[in-house]
């Protein structure tokens, strides 16, 4: 059977495509992702924007479509962080609905959580210990401890980098007392709501994934194309990240946009994001993270989630 998923979410859409041979067996047919920033201007008004969701639903009418074209017999639509959030988060997805044919599902933080863990470690494989995926999202960073494959706690906080780098805008270099400030402030988020179970999870494996990670990653390996199967599972240590702050913090957001990997839209993110990515670290007490190329579009597969 071929399926396809569309992960509607606050800064990004992604897409993918897959021939499903059986329970956690499938073949890529086509994937994709693009930044459409539908959570621009959403933690001000507490509603999402006119243009930010046009070009958004625009994206999601073509992936569907595209995914139809494709030979895709059920197109999944999970929309996530604004969606759910927003004051008009379910007359954008009814929109949503009208326009591409297709159920658009909003889902909880606990859901999105659960779909993420599913795919992560699918991806990355179960040691058989614990393990703390977190997740970097536009609008959200969901954070799971996971025992094995069960989670045994999780968190959903509204703390994502599209709201932060409209409060801590980055156009230039990178100052370093404006950089402390924003990582301090994360910080200080992180021990006031991330749960205990999770903060005080010790020898733990920490694995990262959507497109800070990621990016991270593709820029540590020095790649010109993104090639996913050198992105699953790569080791990110502290001191490569503190070098990639390092060599992004001397450059101008228009330069970073010109570097390989760094995709269009996610410029001027990538900063508030290394700054959740080293609180991270900090908090959990740990020096490297696993990267996971895979995520929740693929624990949608794997869970078939209103499949």
């Amino acid at each position: 059977m071929r399926l396809a998923t569309i992960d509607l979410g606050t800064n990004t859409v992604r897409l993918l495509v897959a021939e499903v041979a059986g329970a956690g067996r499938w073949r890529v047919v086509d994937t994709d992702q693009r930044v459409t920033r539908l959570g621009e201007g959403l933690a001000a008004s507490g509603r999402l924007g006119e243009a930010p969701a046009a070009r958004t639903a625009a994206v999601v009418a073509e992936y569907a479509a595209r995914a139809r074209r494709a030979g895709a017999e059920r197109v999944t639509i999970v929309a996530t962080s604004a969606v759910r959030v927003a004051a008009n988060g379910r007359e954008f997805a009814s929109g949503l609905e009208r326009a591409t044919g297709e159920a658009v599902t909003i889902v909880s933080g606990e859901q999105e959580a659960a779909l993420t863990l599913a795919g992560v470690l699918a991806g990355v494989g179960d040691p058989g210990g614990d393990s703390v995926v977190f997740d970097i999202g536009g609008g959200s960073t969901e954070y799971i401890l996971a025992r094995g494959s069960t989670a045994v706690a999780a968190a959903s906080l509204r703390l994502g980098v599209v709201d932060l780098t409209e409060r801590h805008p980055f156009p230039g270099p990178v100052e370093p007392g404006r950089f402390r400030a924003l990582h301090d402030e994360i910080a200080e988020r992180l021990a006031a709501e991330v749960p205990e179970p999770i903060r005080a999870a010790a020898s733990v494996r920490l694995i990262g994934t959507a497109g800070t990670a990621t990016t991270l990653a593709a820029l540590d390996l020095g790649l010109v194309t993104y090639e996913p199967e050198r992105i699953q599972g790569h080791i990110l240590t502290r001191s490569a990240i503190e070098r990639q702050l390092s060599s992004l913090g001397v450059l101008t957001v228009d330069e970073r946009a010109a570097l390989p990997c760094l995709e269009k839209g996610r410029a001027d993110l990538i900063v508030p994001g290394i700054a959740i990515v080293l609180a991270t670290l900090a908090l959990l007490r740990v020096d490297r993270m696993v990267v996971s190329d895979w995520g929740l579009r693929e624990g949608i597969l794997l869970l078939k989630y209103v499949i």
